[in-house]
């Protein structure tokens, strides 16, 4: 499995950029996926996650900001994020779980893309 992330960059606050997240070498539609992000010193955390069903989930401080979409036909997860504040500025992945559901174990991780948003 191979995930590849792309979109990040450098914004002002109250911005907004689109993360997308290419997934490729297995069937896209058969694994959870999401967003977790990491700034420097702090924990690994989920910003945004989609299990099979189509249920997904926020992290409590995105909600209303973020946006979590796919284009089945394009192996592709996007991360659309508005209003950005300084403290959205970390490092941000890519997750392909290991099953239908969100856990804590998975099949594969992106490289990372960087978001800084300046105030």
């Amino acid at each position: 499995v191979t995930v590849v992330e792309s979109g990040g960059g450098s914004v002002q606050a109250g911005g907004s950029l689109r993360l997308s997240c290419v997934v490729s070498g297995t069937l896209f539609t058969a694994s959870a996926m999401g967003w977790y992000r990491q700034a420097p010193g702090r924990e690994r955390e989920m910003v945004a996650s989609r299990t099979t069903g189509g249920t997904t989930y926020y992290a409590d401080d995105v909600k209303g900001r973020f946006t979590l979409s796919r284009d089945i036909g394009a192996n592709t997860l996007y991360l659309e994020m508005n209003s950005l504040k300084p403290e959205d500025t970390a490092t941000y992945y890519c997750a392909v779980y290991d099953g239908m559901t969100i856990s804590r174990t998975y099949r594969a991780w992106g490289q990372g893309t960087q978001v800084t948003v300046s105030s």
